[in-house]
């Protein structure tokens, strides 16, 4: 998988191949770019590192801001004026830019600090970045849990130098810098520094060693001017107004092929826990990085290994391994580093699009990574205990309630996931405390007093809510909390308009009514009786889907209101363009449907993500949409919260998922190699550990205990999954219905496709 990825897709405006068959119809709203970066990464680690243009989002890439339609250039090449650490993956607007300790090696006077230089010969893998800048020198970047290591080879020249900026950060786009509010940097021996920042309320330490040679000289500076013999710089209130660009460098003549190598160390918690981090990533000493760069490289080789597939084609193999590792940036863990509360233990940031990840990203990482999934768990729970609530998005910032607009009652979903699966490490009635008291902030009073909350998606999000909240309490024995939250969890009924089958008008965070119309709740078989019953609700999907709908035209570059206003009215599903509607497709297991299931899903993986920059259909939203390809090409997807995986055409001959340890192995019998436009593939039966399986669902105990799961395929469907009791259940019940009685067990070896262990 490792050799397969390319970090590169999604940097780029998205450029596919002219959609086919039902993805014709789809109409892609949302922003038509990936938002990615291809700097150096480590899985769920708390750095990245990457060339700096000053674009939107992630300070790589030539694109100004934008919400809708193609993006808007700000460049016409790859440019940059340094490189630079933290920055998110794939998210769109959340104002939270990151970008600190900007790197620039020059050939130039400090005075031009800040220019940008053509970027050219770029090579990027898992943990790794290089790139050599239109002055001549060759930038390499990578990156350890806590630290990174940039490696610069220089031209001959009479004055080179590495400069830090410790006052940047952000973008060039309005309102989109970071200005810290107090810094101080101390220069502590040759070759050694360390400085600390206050960004948003975080304090960002950094412990820095560079092995430039010894007659290069080391100075501070202040305002672009240099600070001979000067050892320290304090600010204690720093003023957009007031500002000025600070710094460290080193100069000197540098000999043909000279190579300088800095190390950085950061912490949340001061300069000596980041001068430890910087030890414990890297060892003392210079020279450490190849050392960093290859085990970097091994610890992504080990979690990118945790899905492997049989394809011929290279193509989709380098689309499914990028999807995974994308998936696997965020969010950031950094064990004992938080900033805010003084108690050690897992801290999380980077929780950037609960909205997006939640669904799909989150029961990846509960499945390759359970332990993380626990850490996160904690780290969540810790957030509510020190700040007052479960976020919905959190940052490398202070405060915990930036997005609540968004949705409410989110990390309930994950928190019962992993209850359901009795992950060990979790003090439930700990969790119960906050998972109920949060339920009742913000848009939850309104929940409770009126039995509806608007935007009206916030009632499905609390009724859901009550719902895992009344399963931790039911899994904890509180049976007063379970009879509490039951007619609660009954509530989504609320938000929807009988007279319809849609949901309510209301205002709505990204689409419309339609989009958030089909979500997966946890009374499907009430959804659907509500929309009319089988035939109906599937009227609905097709319609959403466009099955029968003429092609649309894509918004173009900076698109006119009408444009837009036209493309909202045909009420379509977005194509996994925005993330409202991209459990929808699954909707039709509930209505006896699974063969719709099979054709829209055949023409979202085989139209919407491809290989190159523009290979992603929108936003990658922190790995939400890449986790979203690896469900759907395995032919499993998670209802999230629910403790449960709809089964559908796998795209794959074979396939297996690593699941904590364990080896769920896939294999097709009657298997063609998919294509755009070609016909889709319909699950006929399927053989579960050796026993014929009459439903079209597994447990998450099942899944997670591993095993095999063999599919039977046909190029028509056959019946398989519509009479009702094969189809998924629905609960009114808070406990949820499964098919074991027990978590998995560590037991199964993994067995890779082909049946080597």
């Amino acid at each position: 998988m490792f050799e397969h990825v390319d970090p590169f897709i999604g940097t780029e405006a998205t450029q596919l191949p002219q959609p086919q068959g039902l993805a014709a119809t789809w109409w892609w709203p949302k922003p038509q770019v990936g938002n990615t970066h291809p700097g150096a990464t480590y899985p769920l680690g708390m750095v990245s590192a990457c060339a700096y243009s000053g674009a939107y989002p992630t300070g790589y890439g030539r694109y100004d801001l934008g919400t809708e339609g193609l993006p808007v250039p700000l460049y016409d090449r790859q440019v940059a004026s340094g490189f630079t650490h933290f920055q998110q993956s794939g998210t769109g607007a959340i104002r939270k830019y990151y970008n600190y300790f900007r790197v620039t090696p020059m050939l130039q006077p400090l005075d031009d600090l800040g220019s940008l230089w053509d970027v050219v010969d770029e090579q990027a893998e898992p943990g790794y970045y290089s790139a050599t800048l239109g002055s001549g020198i060759h930038c390499e970047l990578t990156v350890g849990p806590k630290s990174a290591v940039h490696r610069y080879t220089f031209p001959a020249h009479r004055d080179a130098r590495v400069v830090i900026d410790f006052s940047m950060g952000g973008l060039i786009i309005p309102y989109g810098r970071t200005v810290p509010l107090r810094a101080r940097l101390a220069a502590l021996a040759p070759g050694v520094a360390q400085g600390e920042i206050v960004v948003e309320g975080a304090p960002l330490a950094v412990h820095v060693e560079c092995d430039a040679p010894g007659a290069w000289r080391q100075m501070l500076w202040y305002d672009r001017r240099l600070m001979p013999g000067g050892t320290r710089l304090d600010f204690d209130r720093i003023r957009p107004t007031t500002l000025r660009p600070f710094g460290l460098m080193w100069a000197g003549r540098a000999e043909p092929g000279q190579v300088v190598e800095a190390r950085f160390g950061f912490s949340l918690r001061g300069v000596e826990q980041a001068r430890e981090n910087l030890e414990h990533d890297c060892g003392p000493g210079p020279r450490s990085f190849t050392v960093r760069r290859a085990a970097t490289a091994a610890d992504w080789r080990e979690h990118l290994d945790g899905v492997q597939v049989d394809t011929p084609s290279r193509a989709r193999q380098t689309v499914l391994s990028t999807a995974v590792y994308h998936s696997l940036i965020k969010p950031c863990l950094a064990m004992d580093e938080s900033p805010f509360w003084p108690t050690d233990g897992p801290f999380v940031f980077d929780i950037a699009t609960m909205w997006d990840i939640y669904r799909t990203q989150l029961p990846l990482i509960t499945a390759l990574r359970p332990h993380k999934a626990v850490a996160l768990a904690n780290a969540l729970i810790q957030i509510a205990e020190e700040e007052g609530n479960l976020p919905i998005g959190y940052r490398m910032a202070r405060g915990a309630d930036q997005f609540s607009r968004q949705g409410s009652a989110l990390a309930h979903t994950f928190l019962a996931d992993v209850c359901q699966l009795g992950l060990p490490g979790v003090d439930w009635d700990w969790a119960l405390v906050h998972m109920h008291n949060d339920l009742r902030r913000t848009y939850g009073e309104d929940f409770l007093l009126r039995g509806l909350a608007q935007p009206v998606s916030h009632t499905l999000d609390l009724a859901f809510g009550y719902w895992c909240t009344a399963y931790v309490a039911a899994h904890v024995g509180d049976r007063a909390l379970v009879e509490q939250f039951a007619p609660l969890a009954d509530r989504w009924a609320n938000a929807f308009d009988p007279a319809t089958g849609l949901l309510h008008d209301s205002t709505y965070y990204e689409g419309g009514k339609w989009n958030y119309s089909f979500r997966l709740l946890h009374d499907m078989a009430g959804r659907i009786a509500l929309a009319g019953g089988d035939d109906a609700f599937v009227r609905l999907l097709d319609r959403f889907f466009g099955f029968g709908a003429p092609p649309v035209v894509q918004p173009g570059l900076q698109p006119e209101l009408a444009e837009m206003a036209a493309g909202y009215r045909l009420d379509r599903f977005e194509g996994l363009n925005n993330e409202p509607d991209m459990e929808a497709p699954y909707a039709y297991h509930w209505a006896g449907r699974p063969d719709r299931t099979a054709q829209v899903v055949h023409d979202v993986v085989l139209n919407q993500f491809g290989t190159g920059r523009g290979g992603l259909p929108g936003n990658d939203d922190s790995g939400g949409l890449s986790s979203w390809y690896v469900w759907a090409s395995l032919g499993l997807f998670p209802v999230a919260g629910q403790n449960r995986f709809l089964v559908n055409a796998p795209s794959w001959r074979a396939a297996a998922l690593e699941v904590g340890g364990r080896s769920l192995t896939i294999e097709t019998e009657g298997f063609r190699e998919p294509e755009p436009g070609g016909p889709a593939q319909y699950v006929q039966g399927i053989v579960f550990n050796g026993r014929p399986l009459d439903r079209s669902w597994l447990s998450g105990h099942e899944v997670h205990r591993g095993g095999h799961l063999q599919v039977r395929l046909g190029v028509e469907p056959n019946g398989w999954g519509t009479d009702l009791a094969s189809r998924p259940p629905s609960s009114r019940s808070p406990v949820p219905l499964t098919t074991s009685s027990g978590p998995p067990t560590l037991s199964t070896p993994v067995v890779r496709p082909g049946g080597a262990a």
